[in-house]
């Protein structure tokens, strides 16, 4: 496993970023400005295959549960509750039964229930008459039998066998919830979450911008007003553009170590530190780094 370099300078007085900083008193207030490498095809994490997708839209969204973001690696051992707040498996594994929270509500004010996990698989299944454009993960559920909802606040899956990976496919970023009340197209273009932060505009080839979510259900989360992506497709402008304070941070892919060098000796305050992973670099095969601005 390769080790990344990280480094980051956080310039807004809301330091939202616990990795840099673990020490800094979070608070309220400040925009995220951040870049994209790529343009997203579509808002629509369900309908996409790339992180260019995941990256910028994630916030908008919640899971069912999530790996611990606090951690530097995901592991069975760190999934945590996010919209279930409990779940169990029946004696011989082959079903999943989740509890739901009851006080989340979507970005539009109507309720969230366990209607909306049952149609988010529907669609994931290619069931019923609003189904995805595309859809790349389908081969993650052809395990699954049917999911069967109970009241609002209980939600079943019924596998055909037992599968010991199967609650870890509702922890990526991959798996958000989609509200049954908005329909595939919409979600492409003006997605609506529960998540800690609303859509505002999706600029192709240009930007993306969110707005803090006031009723998000996490009480006083999240500490920021808004993140700003901006789709900068060139490494070295990325840098350049990250020294001069137009970027709060990078990301692990783009700074090799030389850069980072660089990067610091230009503006000594970037916070840096080493990240794991499991991806390989081609064709330099140099670890890459990560910055913060401070």
């Amino acid at each position: 496993m390769r080790k990344l370099r990280q480094c980051s300078v956080l310039i807004s007085s809301a330091v939202l970023i616990s990795a840099a900083s673990p020490a800094l008193a979070q608070k309220q207030g400040g925009i995220l400005r951040m870049y994209i490498w790529d343009n997203p095809p579509s808002a629509s994490i369900h309908e996409e295959a790339t992180v260019s997708t995941v990256t910028p839209f994630m916030s908008i969204y919640n899971n069912l549960v999530l790996y611990d973001q606090h951690q530097k690696l995901n592991t069975p051992d760190n999934i945590r509750p996010e919209l279930a707040t409990s779940w169990t498996w029946n004696d011989d594994k082959s079903k999943l039964t989740f509890k739901l929270r009851e006080d989340v509500k979507w970005h539009d004010g109507l309720p969230f229930t366990a209607k909306d996990v049952v149609c988010t698989l529907d669609k994931l299944q290619d069931k019923g008459s609003d189904t995805f454009r595309k859809n790349p993960r389908k081969i993650w559920w052809h395990n699954l039998k049917d999911v069967t909802a109970k009241g609002d606040h209980e939600v079943t899956f019924h596998l055909e066998r037992p599968q010991a990976s199967f609650l870890s496919l509702f922890a990526t970023g991959y798996n958000p919830v989609y509200p049954c009340h908005v329909s595939a197209t919409q979600m492409r273009t003006k997605p609506i979450g529960t998540g800690p932060f609303k859509f505002v505009e999706f600029k192709s080839n240009e930007s993306v911008k969110l707005v803090r979510n006031p009723d998000y259900w996490r009480k006083g989360y999240p500490y920021l007003d808004g993140i700003d992506w901006r789709v900068v497709s060139n490494r070295s402008t990325r840098a350049l553009a990250f020294v001069a304070g137009e970027f709060d941070m990078t990301f692990s892919l783009d700074l090799t170590v030389a850069i980072t060098k660089d990067v610091q000796s230009q503006l000594p305050k970037a916070i840096c530190e080493l990240q794991p992973t499991n991806n390989s670099f081609q064709p330099d095969h140099q670890p890459r780094g990560l910055a913060f601005q401070q």
